[in-house]
């Protein structure tokens, strides 16, 4: 339900987020927990969840993270190697304790070196996933050195996931993250099956923003931002209310001074204000109506999980609400909060309220 300054839709979910570890799982995990009824998390730990033992510990500290009796569900998943245990996959799925596999293609994006070197190694474990409907999360990109690096997405799709979705046709794939046209175009074409996330920042942001004045380290991220034709298709879609398109954040914390440094990490921290960015994007689209779609009830529909029970308020201000630059980890580190102008004036008016360190 909306109205020009009040939305009430069924509560969120983020369909790819990290949380990393330690102390920074333990400052980030709030702004999640406050909003989003449950959330895909990332394996690309160092090292990464392997196995579904190493699933449900992981599970257990972040639970531990979270006060006791916290309604906020991480849905687990485990990184694909070249030596993944299809026997150990099934029963994790089926048990509940693992909900999807994550694709890294080995040296993509952060802590991805363990991953896959080619699909074909791993095809006796694709074919179990599709028997048992188990999703594969994809990161969409070439790491050929020689492809550049904004066209990536576009050689991955053509060269590596259209040959392997034709090999497992039954095998569910969400292209995380997309960032291109070309992305859009190909699961608009493809059916069922197939799905993609996308980042709140790649309907904000092109790639001019890493240079606006300088270089600018934090609006750094993996999959890169690209040309303007990209980030308007994405809108596009987004906003289309096509049920193959949904949130996952790409919510991504790096120690400021690893991203303000030579060789800085790739990854943009948006989590305690996502929400309100993409409120700003359907506004400026004029689909405000569609946004429960694309938060709330698209990426429940693909992962075959019941949206949530309960609401959250939006509601749109005469002036942005103060956002925190950055939030402060134990340790002296500090992470950047994604910030992009125009502040959003939408702000989050009922529903479970952040309790992070702000820096």
């Amino acid at each position: 339900m909306a109205n020009a300054n009040r939305i009430e839709i069924v509560r969120p979910d983020d369909w790819h987020l990290h949380l990393r570890d330690g102390a920074m799982l333990e400052a980030v995990l709030p702004y999640t927990a406050a909003i989003y009824g449950r959330a895909i998390v990332m394996p690309n730990l160092a090292p990464p969840v392997r196995a579904t033992a190493e699933a449900k510990a992981y599970e257990s500290r972040i639970r531990a993270a979270l006060p006791d009796g916290h309604p906020f569900q991480p849905l687990m998943t485990i990184y694909l190697t070249d030596t993944t245990d299809a026997a150990d996959l099934r029963a994790g799925f089926e048990s509940g304790a693992v909900t999807a596999v994550k694709l890294y293609p080995a040296g993509a994006t952060t802590n991805s070196e363990s991953g896959v070197t080619d699909t074909t190694k791993v095809a006796a474990v694709l074919d179990v996933m599709a028997e048992i409907g188990m999703p594969l999360l994809v990161h969409g990109e070439v790491t050929d050195p020689e492809v550049d690096v904004f066209d990536r997405e576009a050689v991955f799709i053509d060269t590596v996931l259209d040959p392997m979705r034709r090999r497992h046709p039954r095998l569910r794939v969400v292209l995380e993250h997309a960032t291109t046209a070309r992305a859009v175009d190909y699961v608009m074409a493809e059916g069922e099956g197939i799905a993609a996330s996308i980042t709140p920042h790649h309907l904000i942001i092109n790639r001019n923003a890493l240079f606006a004045g300088g270089l600018r380290p934090h609006m750094y991220c993996l999959p890169i931002a690209k040309r303007e034709k990209h980030r308007l298709a994405l809108r596009r879609a987004a906003c289309s209310g096509d049920a193959r398109f949904f949130l996952g954040t790409d919510s991504a914390p790096h120690p400021a001074r690893l991203k303000e440094t030579d060789c800085g990490c790739a990854g943009i921290f948006n989590a305690p204000n996502a929400i309100e960015y993409t409120a700003r994007v359907f506004e400026e689209e004029g689909a405000l109506e569609r946004l429960e779609a694309f938060c709330s009830l698209n990426g429940p529909g693909f992962y075959r999980l019941p949206p949530n029970e309960d609401r959250i308020v939006l509601e749109r201000g005469d002036a942005p609400e103060a956002m925190p630059e950055s939030i402060s980890i134990p340790g002296g580190d500090a992470v950047r909060v994604f910030r992009a102008d125009p502040v959003p004036l939408w702000r989050i008016a009922a529903g479970r309220r952040p309790a992070g360190r702000t820096a």
